[in-house]
């Protein structure tokens, strides 16, 4: 995928978030460049760099297998070349967004996450509380050739009651707006790969 700040798909997720504030891109980044992220997360993970996740924040932050299953890394800057090429593409996203939709987006937060089989993530937001900086969230997936029966879908839930299903499949894109959409990840029956990221704006800042 080309990064340009114009191309046609950024639009759309921009369009997607200023209509009904969610966008899903079934086919969004090169099976090259999903496969090397997905080797970087299985790497990491075999290296012991990935952490049991946790939920909360600051001196409140615990985990809780019983809330969510999933063991995460960050993405920094720096610290390989596929994870650099994923981050140039967000800040393409994130240049994009703001342009358009006016959102002050300052900054990128991402991690791997890697969800055994049977891990699941219950029911949350993905905005804290105490703390609105958490502005627009992004899921990318790594996952060569999921299959329905094999689960691991994000289920969003929509307005009216409503409920929307992602497939994980390697090469797509899930994007919502990080306060109006609460979620899920339901458990799968095979090892399930994403980088999960949010862009961030100054907290207290309206939009």
């Amino acid at each position: 995928m080309h990064s340009s700040p114009d191309n046609p798909l950024l639009l759309r997720i921009v369009d997607d978030l200023a209509g009904p504030g969610w966008s899903q891109q079934s086919v969004f980044l090169s099976p090259t460049l999903t496969e090397e992220l997905a080797q970087e997360c299985r790497a990491r993970a075999a290296a012991g760099e990935l952490a049991p996740a946790a939920i909360g924040r600051g001196d409140r932050q615990q985990v809780e297998e019983g809330v969510r299953g999933d063991y995460t890394a960050w993405l920094e800057s720096g610290q390989c070349a596929p994870g650099d090429a994923w981050l140039a593409l967000m800040e393409s996203l994130r240049q994009t967004l703001n342009r358009e939709l006016f959102l002050g987006l300052e900054e990128l937060e991402c991690h791997f996450a890697l969800y055994p089989p049977g891990a699941y993530y219950q029911r949350h937001l993905d905005r804290f509380r105490d703390d609105d900086s958490r502005t627009v969230t992004v899921v990318l997936y790594l996952n060569e050739e999921w299959q329905p029966d094999e689960g691991g879908e994000l289920r969003l839930y929509l307005p009216g009651g409503r409920a929307h299903e992602v497939m994980p499949q390697g090469g797509s894109l899930a994007c919502f707006m990080s306060a109006d959409f609460p979620h899920e990840v339901l458990p799968a029956t095979r090892e399930r790969l994403s980088l999960t990221g949010w862009f961030r704006r100054r907290a207290g800042k309206s939009l």
